[in-house]
């Protein structure tokens, strides 16, 4: 048997034009990171400054807070660039993972729903994500980090789809 595929063709069909996310989605998530770090930083302090603590509490704390922010830092890069959506005629693509991949098609007509959602650093950073709603509770497709001009468009496009493809049922 010749199959030249591989695990990474699976999740990345060659029919379809692949667009990947706003690398200020990295920086979102950096700064969600800091704020932990600074979290933890604080509760080491906190330890130190409290009498009967032995000493090894407050420096187990530190080293493990720069561990996981170092470990985290690196690791977002690579998550951010793993994020990917491709509009095909029927149906959209959307992939991420790192560590475990994931390929998730939604069928324009089982869409119900297209939300625009921004919190507080993706609005400062000028970014958005867009989440579809299916029937289906367990489908997550979401695509973070869009600008608001694409993310909008995508919507509508998205809605528009949809609804053609829906009034057929």
């Amino acid at each position: 048997m010749d199959d030249t595929r591989t695990v990474d063709d699976a999740f990345a069909p060659a029919d379809a034009a692949w667009t990947r996310v706003s690398p200020l989605l990295a920086r979102a998530y950096r700064i969600s990171l800091a704020v932990g770090t600074l979290i933890g930083l604080l509760v080491a302090l906190g330890l130190a400054l409290l009498p009967d603590v032995p000493v090894w509490l407050p420096v187990s704390v530190l080293v493990v807070d720069a561990v996981v922010t170092a470990w985290a830092s690196w690791l977002i890069g690579r998550r951010v660039r793993s994020w990917g959506y491709a509009e095909r005629a029927d149906d959209l693509l959307v992939t991420s993972g790192i560590l475990v991949r994931r390929l998730v098609i939604v069928p324009y007509g089982r869409m119900q729903l297209v939300d625009l959602v921004a919190g507080p650093v993706h609005r400062w950073l000028g970014i958005t994500t867009v989440q579809l709603h299916t029937a289906a509770a367990t489908t997550d497709a979401r695509i973070p980090g869009l600008t608001p001009a694409i993310a909008a468009d995508l919507r509508d496009r998205l809605a528009r789809r949809g609804e053609q493809r829906s009034a057929g049922l």
